[in-house]
Formats: C-alpha cells, sequence, structure tokens
C-alpha cells in the first residue's frame, strides 16, 4: 500500500524512514532484541505521521523503504509493507504525548527479566540517577494488537521521569524527543537492569537517597557533556 503524500511531507517522511531504519542496528549491536523482535518509531517533522519497522522482517532485511508511515491513528498512509504490530501502542503514546518524538520497544533479557516479576528497577546507581531520575517503573499487563499497551505506557510514564516502563511480562518500552534519544534509553535500561541484578546477588540493594538523585538528574540533564557557544 502506497498513497502519495505531499512534497514536502514525503521529503519528510524519506528522512525519517532512513533515521528509523539506521537505528534498529543499534538494537542487536546492543544485544536488545532477538530475531525480529522489537522496533523503533519517530514522529515525521511538521506532519501528524510516524514512521515505524515493518512485522516481521529481520534487522539485516531493513531499508529505509521498508519503514511503514502510519497517521495517528495507526493507519498505513504510505509503504508497501504492513506495520509492527505494536503499532496501535506506538500511536497511543504519539496522541496523548505531544512532547513524545520516538518510542522504541525490546525484550532485552535483564530489563525483561524485572518485567517478568513485575518489579520496578531501584535507583541505586549514579549512572541510573542521571538517566533516568527515578526508578525504572513497571506498568500493567497488556496484550499486543491494540492500544491497550500504548495505553498501560502513558499511565506510567506520565509525569515520571523515567523515559522506560517494564510492562508486565512483556518487555521494554522507551521514549523520547527524537528517536536517538529514546534509543539510548533503551540501551540503558538495560544496563542499569543486569547491574542492579547483579548487584543483588550479594545481598540487598539500596535505593539513593532522593537528594542525591535530584542532584545527579539535574546536573546530568542541564551540565553533562558539551554546550553550544554563543558568538
Amino acid at each position: 500500500m502506497t498513497t502519495a503524500l505531499p512534497p514536502e511531507a514525503a521529503a519528510a517522511a524519506e528522512r525519517t524512514r532512513r533515521e528509523v531504519c539506521d537505528l534498529h542496528a543499534e538494537l542487536p549491536r546492543w544485544n536488545l532484541v532477538t530475531w525480529t523482535s522489537g522496533n523503533v518509531s519517530a514522529r515525521v517533522p511538521g506532519t501528524d505521521l510516524f514512521a515505524i519497522k515493518p512485522s516481521g522482517l529481520s534487522y539485516d532485511e531493513l531499508t529505509p523503504a521498508s519503514m511503514v508511515v502510519c497517521d495517528l491513528d495507526g493507519t498505513p498512509v504510505d509503504g508497501e509493507r504492513s506495520p509492527s504490530s505494536d503499532t496501535a501502542a506506538h500511536a497511543y503514546v504519539y496522541r496523548e504525548m505531544p512532547e513524545v518524538g520516538a518510542v522504541v520497544h525490546t525484550h532485552s533479557t535483564y530489563a525483561t527479566a524485572w518485567a517478568a516479576r513485575g518489579e520496578a528497577i531501584p535507583c541505586a546507581i549514579t549512572a541510573m540517577a542521571d538517566e533516568f531520575g527515578a526508578e525504572i517503573p513497571v506498568g500493567p499487563f497488556a496484550l499486543i494488537g491494540g492500544d491497550d499497551i500504548g495505553r498501560g505506557i502513558v499511565a506510567t510514564l506520565r509525569g515520571h521521569r523515567s523515559p522506560a516502563v517494564l510492562m508486565r511480562s512483556h518487555g521494554v518500552f522507551t521514549v523520547g524527543k527524537d528517536a536517538k534519544s529514546a534509543v539510548k534509553a533503551a540501551v540503558m535500561c538495560e544496563d542499569v537492569a543486569r547491574t542492579v541484578h547483579i548487584a543483588r546477588q550479594g545481598g540487598p540493594v539500596e535505593p539513593l537517597p532522593q537528594e542525591h538523585v535530584d542532584a545527579l538528574y539535574d546536573r546530568y540533564q542541564n551540565a553533562y557533556g558539551q554546550r553550544r557557544q554563543h558568538p
């Protein structure tokens, strides 16, 4: 199914397709997915559209042209393939959280193990305070295919600092201002899930004091890294 988009929307969709396709390579690179599981989507700037991975296609088969462009109801409007089975969930997030520019889903091993237990990952290390600013919460169990997963994501993350949620007995969903940010959150979620799990093998793990979490999060979000120099 292909629908002709207006020229400006078509150009923006093509750029988004390339970005989303390229970032899918990061998921197997960081061991966040197996076989065809997982997906990345991103809004098409200046439109009410988003691009998402096609359903059931292996990662080495993905090309920019294979990405499917959908409207915010999750209906495909441009592309030759069927979109991901998680499309309705992504679409619900985009409709309800206009600040979100991208959504990522993985079944990464350690984070999904926490999801299987229905247990939030406590904010017990500085790297987690930096990136997430809080525990990584657990969202409700929901079946795949409709927007129930999206509803659970929004209900859990709205008003929460964490860009990641562990959907009960399913896996990880992350959000970000753009696709790279959402993919980074997925990578970091698995990293801290593994570290805190290993730490607990030696005994109880205590969350960091809230004032330390707040200070670390503020520094990382507002002062860390390079800043543009004003002329």
